[in-house]
């Protein structure tokens, strides 16, 4: 970690030119792509990189996943997650008040004639993610945590399995996606460490998958140190307005930069509220537990998708991910999913030892509209957004970055940033 500079008034030495709020992957690439073009940049956080939500997802660089998650439209559907029946959704009632409203405009969204909108502005983004993450995964030395192999949708329904590869098909023609259909057979012998016989599955062949999330993390934030990138310890709450810039708090005293980035992931709905901005902003939880395994495992990531059970094989063993719980941020932990998610697991694979004793706990930052936010504060000059990317943050980290570095500094935009302005959300 570097000293930041301590303020000074005029004498004040080497002023960077942005402050970047927030070091998961979000921030990172922000700070990461910044670098990369030249500008002079301090990212700060409580924490060292990559130890929030960017540790603890499934692994995927997710090039497949042109559709963000909607809110289910089918009455069957509503009426399971109501009654809490299956373990990809979980909820608090004591949170649903404050989230009535959000997920109002989450439904609403999501109705069959908006959402084609939002998978059109979700979908140029994804389509870069790979080719975003190929060349710093390259120069930051992280080849030996990536696989070229994609992962593996399995199903228990047969009716499910043709659904899924009509839909495959459509991604197909659409969005440039490609898949591998496996029948039971295929996938049996594929996956020869499954105990149960599955319908098939839908490999989806371009993702790349990472051995350890939080590591890809940490050595991008590396890169950017070797770059010449700033760390900084500090409280991000401590953003204020000052001499036509930005100053922030640290442990090391204040640092001062013409422009300033939220990138604070489910925490980014603090500090613009205290800007003044009421942002629709909500958080989907997740926990993952690693298990050892007595015998042979997975090779690739699979999801059992007819339970909603994500497993990944990573450097610390099998990784067993839940969907998404519902709940305010800071919520006391409710692991009601994982529970139901390792008797599942335990079928499927010999799984023996649990090697965390508390199971992982994360918060997915997520809008109404499933489009992150990207682009200027409109009633703040030299400050951005940079959140809200839910699921997909892991995925969408230096294609996102790139574009908010260019718009920062004044490039032409590689993509058109007019869906991710948040203006639609005020």
């Amino acid at each position: 970690m570097i000293a930041a500079e301590r303020a000074q008034g005029d004498s004040e030495v080497a002023k960077p030119e942005v402050i970047v709020l927030g070091a998961g992957m979000i921030g990172v690439c922000t700070a990461l792509q910044l670098r990369l073009r030249g500008a002079e940049v301090i990212l700060v956080d409580r924490r060292a990189p990559g130890l929030e939500t960017s540790y603890g997802n499934a692994g995927i660089i997710q090039r497949e996943a042109v559709e963000p998650y909607a809110f289910p439209r089918s009455l069957a559907a509503i009426l399971k997650v109501v009654r809490k029946g299956g373990v990809d959704v979980n909820y608090h009632l004591n949170a649903l008040p404050r989230l009535a409203p959000q997920l109002a405009r989450y439904w609403w969204s999501s109705a069959p004639r908006r959402y084609p909108r939002a998978v059109e502005a979700y979908a140029r983004l994804i389509a870069h993610s790979v080719d975003e993450h190929a060349p710093l995964i390259e120069r930051s030395g992280a080849s030996a945590l990536i696989q070229q192999r994609g992962w593996r949708q399995a199903f228990r329904n047969p009716a499910l399995l043709e659904r899924e590869l009509e839909d495959a098909q459509r991604l197909e023609r659409d969005f440039g996606v490609t898949y591998q259909a496996l029948d039971a057979d295929a996938l049996a012998s594929a996956e020869p460490a499954l105990r149960e016989r599955l319908a098939g599955a839908v490999h989806w062949t371009q993702p790349w998958t990472v051995r350890d999330p939080g590591a890809l993390v940490e050595h991008y934030a590396e890169l950017y140190r070797r770059l010449g990138g700033g760390l900084a310890e500090g409280d991000a709450a401590t953003l204020r307005s000052e001499n036509g810039g930005w100053r922030v708090d640290t442990v090391d005293g204040p640092i001062a930069a013409a422009q300033a980035v939220v990138a604070l992931g489910p925490w980014s709905a603090q500090l613009t509220s205290q800007l003044g901005y009421r942002l629709p902003l909500f958080v989907k939880r997740g926990y993952h537990r690693h298990y050892s395994s007595d015998g042979p495992t997975l090779e690739m990531p699979l999801l059992d998708t007819d339970n909603g059970v994500m497993l990944a094989p990573m450097a610390r063993g099998l990784r067993l991910t839940t969907g998404a719980e519902f709940a305010q941020l800071g919520a006391p932990s409710s692991p009601v999913q994982l529970v139901k998610a390792e008797r599942i697991a335990r079928r499927l694979l010999p799984l023996t030892t649990a090697l965390e004793q508390t199971p992982w706990l994360g918060n997915r930052p997520c809008t109404p509209d499933m489009l992150p936010v990207i682009g200027p504060a409109p009633r703040h000059r030299g400050l951005w957004f940079h959140f809200g990317h839910a699921h997909q943050g892991f995925t969408l980290g230096p294609a996102s970055g790139r574009l908010l570095a260019e718009l920062i500094l004044g490039e032409q935009p590689y993509l058109d940033p007019t869906p991710y302005k948040v203006e639609r959300l005020l």
